[in-house]
Parts: structure tokens; sequence; C-alpha cells
């Protein structure tokens, strides 16, 4: 008990002790100067790096943020309290810093590669370089291409061809020596066989021969009005000298009118495309085909593959109708079963003419040499050199931007034409790409030390009008990008045409022949490029199977070439004589620079953001329709809609996209109107919420859909219902 009492006693002791040392008791004034002495003795035992200035460090060196305090003393519940304010206070100076551009770099928040500076507002964006799929090396199987010799050293002057027309040849078109095909097929022809040529992309037609009459004495048809303007201005160079025979063109898009009027005054040549002329065969009474000696099919494929087979049946029989005897000619780079079809329908005993590198018999019985034999290995012409680049989703339009600079701006006399899958998708990256990597004219200073970026368009949903426009454009410009769809793909003769992008896949081996064949025609050089995701590489194998062999394109290499452009440059500043490393971080920063300046455009206003979704709508839609043997490496379960979404320059996947895939948009408009009145507005999503969507969207595919047990719930749930119905 004694020692218990001790104890007390020490314990207690001071307080006794100021008791007794204070004999009267403390003023208010007293009492307020004690406690500042006592908050300033407490500060000395505070530790000697506050937690503000401990994280300005750890985010100068780029470590992690953690608390990691030497060995101290107990802290009283006063002390702890005062820690966590200045806690907090650094928290919240650091979240003003992201807002304020001042304290950036005080309290600089995100790694160099999320951000660009350069007077950037500053958005909060995904990295372009996590979350994507590993890209393995390209392995192209050998194959033995199949050549082509384009020309022979045999002139038009041995063929018993008109002097004129030999004349024009050389002075108009500056030809003096036949192609190959040119010269196995002319004298067939001459001797009035039907043939079915199989002639390398852009290895030249076959120019008809006619003598003077009334009314159509030839008929073309071809797939495209594109083709059909270019086959009619081809057939007024050759026609020059032979004032009497008058070619004409009939396409969609044209005022009938005027074409009736052409058709009443007389044309011997007549090129069109198959929906026109069944219109005028069914509504033109002035259209006679008494006098019909030839009929040409150019890219007979292609338009069977476009649905014109019944317009091609309406077509036949009206020729059939007349009863005269005329030589029939299919012209194709392939040949497919559609084709046989077709020709054993129009043609009487036909052959097939086709010059490949090592074949001596060339012309050969149609039924013999057509269907397996001849469409099993396609030829591209000789002097093309093919590439593949392997690009992750999320990558493909700051890659496809990149592409577009080194060729266009920093390269002179480049040509390129970008294949799209559809016309949505075209109009999107227009706007986006004029808008982003176009410069705009600067005032103070009047020298240009590159080239301007000229950007076209062409595709089915553009006004005749337009697309006659663009296509002469694009035809006499030295050089520009045209954004195209397949619409281009077939038979246009579009001059200096350097490099073939497809930015988007082919739905087949015979759509990439064709769309790379738009360059290195008739004997020039020529470049294509094949965008690739990690998922669809083994299309090169299928091209290998058709003997097409494609060599590998680095994407680093390609993302490199904004290395040349200021605009799109990093936070810190780039020494050319920094390791390989920091030139690749450098490369990654301006990438996403990049990246980001797409992002802020499209999500400037509801009007670009909607017409971002709608092309990323299309192209999905595109997607699913690639053909069943390609369904294994085309399949809109393999894509990552959030990846696929940032490619059009939104930060996440639009909600619903799973079943807008799937529905008929024409059917889906009609369904919904009546659930469309009782949606409630959508719900606001707070910071925290749209920061955790934005770092789903890396991982999730992005497909939103109900699970098949919700699923299933709701239809036993409108059986019962029905079943409730019927029995009341």
């Amino acid at each position: 008990m004694a020692e218990d009492a001790l104890m007390i006693n020490i314990s207690s002791a001071p307080e006794k002790f100021n008791k007794k040392t204070n004999r009267r008791p403390l003023s208010t004034a007293e009492k307020w100067a004690q406690k500042k002495r006592e908050s300033k003795r407490k500060t000395v035992f505070e530790p000697q790096e506050s937690s503000a200035s401990k994280q300005r460090k750890i985010n100068q060196t780029g470590q992690q943020h953690t608390h990691k305090q030497k060995p101290q003393t107990p802290r009283s519940p006063s002390q702890r309290s005062n820690n966590r304010d200045t806690e907090e206070n650094a928290d919240q100076g650091e979240n003003s810093a992201a807002k304020s551009p001042s304290k950036v770099k005080t309290f600089p928040k995100k790694a160099p590669e999320e951000h660009g500076d350069h007077g950037r507002p500053f958005i909060k964006t995904s990295s372009l370089f996590r979350n994507n799929p590993e890209i393995p090396d390209v392995l192209s199987p050998a194959v033995n291409q199949v050549k082509e010799k384009v020309f022979t050293s045999n002139m038009f002057e041995e063929l018993n061809l008109h002097p004129h027309l030999v004349a024009t040849l050389h002075k108009v078109l500056n030809v003096t020596s036949m192609t190959s095909v040119q010269k196995k097929t002319i004298p067939l022809l001459l001797s009035g066989k039907d043939a079915v040529v199989r002639s390398q992309t852009g290895s030249g037609g076959i120019p008809a021969m006619f003598h003077r009459s009334d009314g159509p004495l030839a008929v073309v048809i071809v797939p495209t009005r594109e083709l059909a303007l270019q086959s009619f201005q081809m057939f007024q160079k050759l026609l020059k000298p032979f004032t009497w025979i008058v070619p004409g063109v009939l396409m969609g898009g044209e005022k009938r009118k005027a074409e009736k009027a052409r058709l009443r005054k007389g044309i011997n040549v007549l090129i069109s495309t198959p929906g026109r002329l069944v219109d005028h065969i069914k509504n033109t009474l002035s259209i006679a085909f008494s006098a019909v000696r030839w009929l040409i099919l150019d890219e007979a494929d292609r338009t069977l593959d476009l649905g014109f087979e019944k317009d091609l049946t309406v077509i036949l029989n009206a020729l059939n109708a007349t009863g005269l005897a005329r030589q029939n000619v299919l012209l194709s780079a392939t040949l497919t079963e559609g084709l046989s079809r077709l020709a054993s329908i129009s043609m009487k005993e036909p052959v097939t003419i086709h010059v490949s590198e090592g074949s001596e018999e060339t012309v050969e019985a149609y039924p013999q040499a057509a269907p397996q034999a001849l469409s099993d290995s396609y030829v591209v012409p000789e002097r093309l050199q093919q590439h593949v680049v392997v690009v992750p989703s999320k990558l493909h339009l700051v890659c496809l931007a990149a592409f577009i600079l080194a060729k266009c701006k920093f390269e002179q006399r480049q040509k390129l034409i970008v294949f799209i899958s559809s016309c949505e998708a075209v109009e999107f990256l227009l706007t986006l790409f004029t808008a982003i990597l176009c410069e705009k004219p600067s005032t103070t200073s009047t020298k240009h030390t590159s080239a301007s970026l000229n950007f076209y368009r062409l595709h089915g949903n553009m006004r005749q009008e337009e697309r006659t426009e663009v296509f002469q454009e694009f035809s006499q410009c030295k050089t520009g990008i045209l954004l195209c769809t397949d619409v281009a793909a077939r038979g246009l003769d579009l001059p200096q045409v350097t490099w073939i992008v497809q930015y988007n896949p082919p739905v087949s081996a015979v759509e990439y022949v064709h769309r790379v064949g738009r360059t290195a025609r008739i004997g020039a050089q020529g470049s294509s490029l094949l965008f690739l995701t990690p998922s669809e590489m083994a299309f090169v194998d299928v091209l290998a199977n058709h003997n097409i062999s494609l060599s590998e394109m680095k994407m680093e290499d390609i993302l490199a070439n904004l290395m040349k452009d200021e605009r799109f440059k990093g936070r810190g500043k780039w020494d050319s004589k920094r390791s390989a490393a920091a030139f690749e971080q450098e490369v990654r920063e301006r990438a996403t620079v990049l990246q980001t300046d797409f992002e802020n455009y499209v999500h400037a206003n509801n009007e670009s953001l909607q017409t971002a979704k709608c092309a990323l709508q299309s192209f999905l839609r595109a997607y699913t329709t690639y053909p069943s043997s390609l369904k294994h490496i085309f399949h809109i379960r393999s894509l990552h809609l959030g990846h696929a979404a940032k490619s059009f320059g939104l930060r996440d996947a639009p909600q619903g996209l799973g079943s807008s895939i799937t529905t008929n948009p024409a059917n889906s408009k009609d369904s919904k109107k009546g659930k469309d009145k009782a949606k409630r507005p959508p719900k606001k999503l707070t910071a925290k919420e749209r920061v955790s969507n934005l770092m789903r969207s890396e991982y999730l595919s992005g497909i939103d859909g109900e699970s098949k047990s919700k699923k299933k719930r709701k239809k036993k749930k409108g059986q019962a219902e029905e079943e409730q119905s019927t029995t009341a």
C-alpha cells in the first residue's frame, strides 16, 4: 500500500507542485499564453519530414506513394490529428494541382506518358501502351509467287489494226508495245471467239474495234460509276480520230432525261452500270440493241458480288431477243464460281486466256481451265512490295496517322489510298484527320518546311457530282490521301498512286488482290500495307495459300515518325544522345499526346461524339459480314470493344453496343418507339464513377448484354403472363 501510495504521489506530483507554486488562480490571459507555449512545445516533437514534403519527393522520383517513417516516440492524440490535417492538405493540394496548370509542376500527378504539356488542358485518359495483347512475330510462309510478264517486245503495228488507232495509242496514250495479255487476246477477239480473260490487275484492258453503223455496236458493263466514267474517258481518247464513232455513258446519279436525249441521238459504244441500263431497258423506248455485235463485262466477278445477277439476266435477255450473233468477253483479274456460271449462260464455247510465268499453254477451253486451277493462285504486279503491320486495336488510329504524316508530310510526291470498311468511318476519319493532322496556317511565319496534307473521300453515299469531282481531283493531284471504301477497289486507274493502305482487312483474298492492284500498274513501282490485330494474324496464312507473300513492318518504326513532328512533343526535352529506352519512351509520349488530341476533338461537342459512335457501330456491323470461311479469324467476339472504341477517339465503349451489333437498326427503331417515351433520363455519374468506368474499359470486352439466366427468367415470366391472359 505504501508503494502504491508513493506511485500515486509521483504521478500527480507536478500537478500539486503547480498548484503550490501558483498561489493565486491563473487569469484568462495567462491561460491563453500557457496554451500557446504548450502548442509550440508539441511541434518540436513532430517528425522532421511532413507528409506533404515527402509526397513531393516521391512524385519527383516516380515511386509509389507510401509512408515510411523513422522510429519515433509515441505521439499524443493531438499530434496525430495535426499530422492527419497535414496529409489532407497535401491531398487537397494535389487535386488542385491537377485542375490548375500553375501547380502541375509542383505536384505532378500522372506519369509523363499519360498526357502532354504545351498548353493542352489536362484530360484523364487511359494509356495506349497498357493492357494490349502481345504482338508475336509475323512468320510468313515461303511461297512461289505467280508472276506475269507485263510487257512484250511486240508492237501494235504487227496486228491488223487501223493506222489511226495505232497512231492514237502512240501519241495520246504513249503506248508502243503490247502487254502479254493484249498480245494473246486481240488476235483471238479479231477472230470472233467468245473469251474469258484473266488479266493481271493493272495490265490494261482490251480495246474493241468498230465500224461505222447506227445504234449501239458494243455494250460495256462495269460494276461502279467511277469505272464507267474512266472507261468512257478512255474510249474518248481511243476514238479521237474516228469522229463518226460516238461513245456514251449511262450511270446512276445522272439526269435520266439527258441520258435519254443522248440515246435518241445515237451512241455506238455504250458504257453503263447494270442498274441504270436495266432502268432504260424498261422505261426508254429509244434504246435498241438490234445492231449490238460485242458485249464486254469488265470486272465481271465484282458485278456478281454486288448483287447484279438479276440485272445481268435482264440485260442478256434484251440482247438475246434480237437474235443477232454477238461476241462476248468477260474480263477479270480473278476467276470465281459465279463467273463460271455467268460464262456458261452468256457464252458459246468460250476459251480462257491467262498469262503466267512458266505456263506454255495460255489459251484453253474454259470448262477445263477455269474453276479451280486458276482461282487458287492469284497474280499481283511484280514490282509491288507488300507489307503487313500488326497493331493492337487501341493503337490503330495513332499508327495510321503516323504513317500518313511520314509519307505525305515528310516525303514528296506520295499518293495514298486508304481502304476503310464503311462510309461512316470514312467521313469520321476525314473530319478528324483534317482537324488534327493538317497544320493551320501560321500568321507569324510565312515559311512552310513540310508539305501540306490533302485529304479526299470516296464512298457510295456521296452524290454523283461529288464522286466525279473527287475522282478527277485525285487523279490530277501530285500528292494526296484518298479515304475510300471498296467502291474504288475495282478497275480504277488512278495515276501515280504509290501506297495502298488497307486499314480494315478485306473480306477475301480476291478483294485483297483488287485493292493492291490500284498501285504498281502497267509495270510501275508501288507498295501496300495491311493492318492486322494480333488476333487476325492467321489471315497472312490465308493469303499465303494463294501464293501471296507479305513482309513485316514494325509498328514501332511507324510510330517513330512522330519524332519528326514537333506538334506532338512530349513533356520533357528530348536529347538525341540519350539511350534507346529513352527514345522509345519519347515515342510513346508523342503517340499519347496525338491520341489525346484525337479524343479531345471527339469529346469537344455532342455532334463529333455522335459521329464517332456511328462510325464505330458501322465498323462493327461491317466486321460481322466476313464470310464463314474467315469467321475463325474475323469474329466479333474476338474484338475488344473498349480498345476498338479507342481507335475512334472514344475514351470508352458506348453502352449498348452488344445489342446494336446483332439487331437490325431498321427494325429496332419501330420496336423502341414506345419504350423511349417511358425511359428515365440517364443518371449523372460522379467523378469517381467516371474514372472507374474508364479503367474498367481497359480490361472488359465492352459487350453489354444480359446474362442467359436473366433472359430465361424474363422469357418464363412472359410465358406465364400469356398463359394467365388466355385462361382469363
